[in-house]
């Protein structure tokens, strides 16, 4: 479990660096842009490798039985995930209503999974993902914008249903073939 909590820590930690004023600014001053980048990099995947790790080796310790049905509410759920995510590189109109679809793909997820799992790992994993995503997007509105915050303009209706059909297909290829392999759970019986 310890190994899971200092993923999140760093992983998080690192992405949360923009929040606080002019720290990242410090940071890109002290190291360079491609220093800071390189720093961030690093840090990035040492936190998500020791995450992923720590949450594959925790002891899967119950808190609470979702009924059945969650794990319908969470399939549902992940749809939209799925298409925020996409969305969040194509300029469309999803993009702009949204503003900032990778933190709303980040919540969908989160929520998803903390509806569809009860042991602690999940819970600690999954609700930190949620709280961050939550504070990030509540902080972007507080924050100077920087190349790392755009303004989001209309963008085409076309980038939408790029953004919904390859959403759609990540889904299917996640829900079928990806989860089992990369997180070990099949999602749907075969």
């Amino acid at each position: 479990m310890a190994l899971l909590i200092i993923g999140i820590v760093v992983f998080l930690g690192i992405h949360l660096l923009p929040t606080f004023g002019g720290l990242r600014e410090r940071l890109i001053e002290r190291l360079g842009a491609n220093g800071y980048r390189a720093a961030f990099s690093v840090f990035s995947i040492l936190g998500f490798v020791l995450l992923v790790y720590g949450f594959a080796k925790a002891p899967i310790i119950p808190i609470w039985t979702p009924p059945t049905w969650m794990r319908h509410v969470a399939m549902l759920l992940m749809l939209p995930a799925f298409i925020f995510l996409v969305a969040s590189y194509v300029p469309g109109r999803i993009k702009a209503v949204v503003k900032h679809p990778m933190l709303a793909a980040i919540k969908t997820w989160a929520l998803a999974h903390l509806l569809a799992n009860g042991d602690l790992a999940g819970i600690i994993l999954f609700g930190s993902f949620l709280a961050y995503a939550v504070y990030d997007r509540i902080a972007l509105k507080h924050r100077q914008p920087t190349e790392l915050i755009e303004t989001p303009g209309p963008g085409s209706p076309r980038n939408d249903i790029i953004a919904v059909i390859l959403g759609l297909v990540f889904y299917a290829v996640f829900l079928i073939w990806l989860h089992p392999l990369l997180i070990g759970k099949p999602v749907v019986a075969m």
